[in-house]
């Protein structure tokens, strides 16, 4: 099973090339390992450019992107693949995902052109975005390759539980993006106790609550220092703790696919 670096660095929305490429290879220098990024990002050339300026191996970066929804048909995900490679300044990504399942993508035309990019080693591992469980079926009856990570949206409002044991009993990781809520987690009553009992924050427990959960990566965007070491370093939750999140009923999806970036 292939070892995903926990905490990852989410970049999506970062897309000043200088302040990109700064916050990579700051978040290197403090000890982060995986770096996330897409095609839809418009962001790769920086993220690449903050590997090269980092004092870290190239080969102990676990570097990720994503093919575009619109980039799935099988004669586009080659070309754009190695786009991207370009943009990065990379032979091979250490991850590479089928970003949604949507516009062009084509389970049995699509996965292929991955399992062509996996074996030419382009791409050390393959995996998928925003699947189902049904999806996910699919994707692993028709890749030879194995299906290492699912990345989908994951926080105490959307725990993902079902998805979550489907993907641990076939060791799958799930990479779960949005983890700090977008700005809700100040809202929630359990986070918001848990966070004044510890003198930190509640998006901090919210993040420790993901990386207390077995096979679970969160990838936190942020820019500044500050903001990346306190992702990084998160207080350990008690067991008492992760129940009482655990507790909380209210469930809400903060992402439309419909308002993404690409319609």
């Amino acid at each position: 099973m292939t070892t995903i670096p926990s905490p990852g660095l989410g970049t999506s929305g970062n897309d000043n090339a200088e302040q990109c490429a700064e916050t990579v290879r700051t978040a290197l220098e403090i000890g982060y390992r995986h770096l996330d990024t897409a095609q839809m990002y418009d962001n790769e050339a920086a993220v690449g450019d903050g590997v090269a300026a980092s004092e870290v191996p190239r080969e102990d970066v676990f570097l990720v992107t994503k093919v575009l929804p619109s980039n799935l048909a099988p004669e586009d995900v080659r070309e754009t693949t190695e786009a991207s490679l370009d943009r990065l300044g990379v032979d091979t990504v250490d991850l590479l995902y089928v970003h949604w399942p949507m516009k062009a993508y084509d389970a049995e035309a699509t996965l292929p052109v991955f399992d062509e990019l996996y074996d030419e080693g382009r791409a050390e591992n393959v995996a998928v975005s925003n699947f189902t469980t049904d999806l996910l079926a699919e994707a692993r009856e028709i890749l030879d390759a194995p299906v290492v990570a699912n990345q989908v949206e994951m926080h105490p409002l959307l725990p993902q539980d079902d998805l979550l044991s489907f993907c641990r009993e076939r060791d799958i990781t799930v990479v779960a993006y949005s983890p700090l809520m977008q700005g809700e987690a100040g809202d929630m009553d359990a986070l918001a106790d848990i966070a004044d009992d510890r003198d930190t924050t509640p998006e901090a427990v919210s993040l420790a609550w993901l990386r207390q959960r077995d096979g679970v990566v969160p990838i936190p965007k942020a820019t500044g220092e500050d903001h990346l070491r306190a992702n990084f370093e998160t207080p350990t939750l008690s067991a008492e703790e992760v129940a009482r999140i655990d507790a909380i009923e209210e469930r809400e999806r903060l992402i439309d696919p419909d308002d993404a970036a690409w319609n």
